[in-house]
């Protein structure tokens, strides 16, 4: 079983429309609703990978009833701490025209001492029964910076290795409790560490750099049409898949997630393991549902990913 951490839980609600024209009104009669949230998102990817799993996270309200209901139909087990305030709803609006995807997110979960403390009860008890653990997503306003921090120590006594993806403060907190994978995409590397790069050949460089002064095991950061790179105990590598035109292509970063602990759990070397995320990622860009992905895709687009080993300093 692989454990999916999403403290900052959401419902995703896909909206397709030809092109986005503000001020102006819109129609579309395709909308679908599916799992929100980075670590719910990747919990969706472990499912169709045939991966167990246990979702974690806060939830509220109606919404949160709702997305139970979502989690089950994957047959996601879920593991609701219910609190107070209500889930957000991620509005995703999808441009056929430009392939713009552009997010609208509204609600919040409101989360007290108690609500927090039961939530590190129960992760202690789920912690014990899981190979990987993936920490995913924002955190909400209520709750600690270092929240993270604290349930990967907590992963760590329990000899369980942990994933983290999220960005800012929340993934700068969560290194220093040296987690096994430290995730992000380009943006967010430039967000969290105060880093500029226009150019991939500018970038590297400059992940290498926080990779060594941070004492990062592995990182791995994704690159939109770069594909993805990763910094690792086995050496570093640049992965990249073809370029599928995308039908929704939130959750393609979760998916990656998702991934790599599956095929490291199973015992893949890291360049397998890139190969598989790369080819899974492409493949969920392709679904209407967030998180959702065919095999059969999957198999197409691995053969044709391109894994790099980078020998070079100047690489």
């Amino acid at each position: 079983m692989i454990l999916t951490v999403c403290p900052n839980t959401a419902i995703d609600k896909i909206i397709f429309i030809k092109e986005w024209i503000p001020g102006t009104p819109m129609r579309t009669n395709h909308m679908v609703t599916c799992v929100g949230g980075k670590g719910l998102n990747s919990a969706v990817v472990l499912r169709h990978l045939g991966a167990e799993t246990v979702g974690m996270g806060f939830f509220a309200g109606k919404i949160g009833e709702e997305l139970v209901e979502l989690l089950e139909e994957y047959g996601i087990v879920p593991e609701p701490i219910w609190v107070g305030g209500t889930n957000r709803i991620a509005h995703v609006i999808a441009e056929e025209k430009t392939n713009i995807h552009s997010h609208v997110i509204a609600g919040e979960v409101v989360v007290s001492a108690e609500q927090k403390q039961e939530f590190i009860d129960k992760f202690k008890k789920r912690v014990k029964e899981a190979e990987w653990v993936i920490f995913a997503g924002s955190l909400p306003p209520s709750l600690n910076v270092d929240f993270y921090s604290e349930l990967i120590t907590i992963a760590k006594e329990a000899n369980v290795p942990s994933l983290i993806d999220s960005q800012k403060q929340y993934i700068i907190e969560a290194i220093k409790a040296k987690p096994d994978i430290v995730k992000l995409n380009w943006e967010e590397f430039e967000w969290t560490f105060n880093k500029k790069a226009e150019t991939l050949k500018s970038l590297i460089p400059q992940a290498k750099k926080i990779y060594s002064d941070e004492g990062i095991k592995n990182l791995v950061m994704t690159l939109g049409k770069h594909g993805m790179l990763a910094l690792t105990t086995e050496g570093n590598y640049l992965a990249k898949a073809p370029f599928q035109k995308p039908v929704n292509a939130a959750g393609a970063g979760d998916a990656v997630s998702s991934t790599l602990a599956y095929r490291l759990s199973r015992g893949d070397s890291w360049e397998s393991a890139l190969r598989w995320s790369s080819a899974v990622s492409a493949a969920t860009v392709l679904t209407e549902r967030t998180g959702d992905v065919d095999m059969t895709d999957v198999e197409r687009i691995y053969k044709e990913v391109e894994v790099k080993k980078l020998i070079k300093p100047s690489e």
